[in-house]
């Protein structure tokens, strides 16, 4: 069962003007810190902190992309591991049981560490390099059918498209490049799809 407060737009970015141009929206969002991967530890959790202390004072839930010990250092409500990333079951050692957990997946698995999963590419995105070819609707449904916790959808999503992806068992999406292009519109159609 899924909770109904876990929120269904999962914004990834690196940049405090976006998280702030997407919290004056709204706060029913997930922020998910993603550095890239020459960004000095100390400079993410710098950022991580800065982004936390905003989503703290509007109620928003705040990840951390990729580094389990940023977030835990940080304070944050949880973290979102990747292939290459630490494996879910230590990284649920490390966060504790009571932290969000997000793990990518491209087709239906096991993982009961997981508090949700990250599945995609769904779509072609120009956002992140080294990602393999989309899974399309199909697949995000694949997961979604057989998984035990809410599905976010990534890469290329855009509002147009969260129609079919929620069509299919998709729980909710996660957005880069939209948001990163018009944060405040492309927040507001965002939830708009998914309410």
């Amino acid at each position: 069962m899924v909770e109904p407060i876990f929120p269904r737009l999962h914004v990834v970015t690196a940049s405090l003007p976006i998280v702030e141009a997407v919290l004056s929206v709204s706060s029913q969002v997930a922020i998910q810190v993603r550095v890239a991967d020459d960004v000095t530890d100390r400079d993410a959790y710098a950022l991580t902190v800065e982004v936390l202390s905003r989503c703290r004072a509007r109620g928003a839930m705040c990840l951390v992309n990729d580094r389990v010990d940023i977030a835990l250092a940080a304070g944050a409500d949880g973290a979102h591991v990747g292939a290459d990333d630490l494996p879910p079951a230590a990284a649920r050692k490390v966060l504790g049981r009571a932290a969000v957990l997000g793990v990518t997946l491209r087709a239906p698995a096991d993982v009961p560490s997981a508090s949700y999963f990250g599945v995609g590419p769904a779509f072609e995105t120009s956002t992140k390099d080294g990602l393999p070819p989309p899974i399309g609707v199909a697949g995000v449904g694949a997961v979604a059918d057989a998984s035990h916790v809410p599905v976010i959808a990534i890469a290329g999503v855009t509002p147009s498209r969260v129609a079919s992806l929620l069509a299919v068992g998709a729980y909710g999406v996660a957005a880069v490049g939209a948001i990163a292009r018009d944060p405040v519109g492309a927040t507001e159609q965002f939830l708009k799809a998914l309410s």
